[in-house]
């Protein structure tokens, strides 16, 4: 059964949590169609979650630091943290909401930390100020998608202390998913998940993946997403979509019950 499908009552209800980031954000136009298919979704509840890695990439460039990743994880030292926090919670969140807004979306700006929605702890993988995150209260998101505006959540997060912390945005949209409870959406520039033959696969289930990320098939960015669409399908117990950003009529096709991109199983 496709988790998708509209002919389902109790999905029909859910939200729908969709993840962006990366080459999307560089591409306006891309942006603009993925929210003229929101603005069609009026029966459906929408969060947006996103990253902006490009755009980190470059302020952190311009102020003469280098980026590294493990894992296909940003490693995040502290002194890196204000312009990582500045370019997520600030300009790309601020840029998508003013798009969205431009378009006839009551959009509203957001990180993980607002209203108490997510709390951080430090990740074990050393990466610095990176967070791992956990739900925490939904009464914010709440509020805001029954009174129809449209949540735009930067993956900037907190810890209890308070010190700001840069959480992977897979790992964001999956903790936003979890809080409530809603269908999750991973897009990405790729039309889902390559197996070992080139081939774009259908579906992909935990052993399958683990299988092609110890092969080196699954590898990079994409090793993160498939591992936080994994985590998010066994604890919601209903397949994750991976599919691609630059065909946003994906969306409605998936809220058809058609199978687009690959579907992450969870079992």
């Amino acid at each position: 059964m496709n988790t998708f499908s509209t002919t389902s009552k109790t999905t029909a209800t859910k939200p729908l949590v969709i993840k962006i980031g990366g080459a999307i954000l560089e591409k306006e136009s891309a942006l603009q169609a993925l929210l003229a298919v929101i603005a069609k979704l009026r029966n459906k509840q929408v969060v947006l979650v996103h990253g902006g890695g490009c755009v980190v990439d470059e302020m952190l460039a311009q102020a003469g630091f280098t980026t590294e990743k493990k894992h296909g994880l940003r490693v995040t030292p502290s002194e890196q943290m204000s312009i990582i926090s500045g370019a997520l919670a600030g300009t790309v969140n601020k840029s998508i909401v003013a798009t969205a807004n431009s378009m006839g979306l009551m959009a509203v700006g957001l990180s993980l930390n607002d209203g108490d929605m997510v709390s951080c702890e430090l990740s074990l993988l050393e990466l610095g100020f990176v967070g791992v995150p956990k739900t925490n209260n939904s009464k914010l998101l709440d509020s805001l998608l029954k009174t129809e505006f449209l949540p735009v959540i930067s993956s900037i997060g907190a810890l209890p202390s308070g010190e700001l912390v840069n959480v992977n945005a897979d790992d964001a949209a999956v903790a936003i998913c979890q809080l409530l409870n809603a269908e999750l959406l991973l897009l990405t520039d790729v039309n889902g998940v390559k197996g070992s033959d080139g081939e774009y696969l259908s579906s992909l289930d935990h052993e399958q993946a683990h299988s092609l990320i110890n092969e080196g098939v699954i590898a990079g960015g994409m090793t993160a997403k498939v591992n936080a669409a994994l985590h998010a399908a066994k604890q919601l117990r209903r397949s994750i979509a991976v599919a691609s950003w630059q065909s946003p009529e994906q969306i409605m096709q998936l809220l058809d019950g058609q199978g687009v991109g690959t579907q992450i199983q969870p079992h």
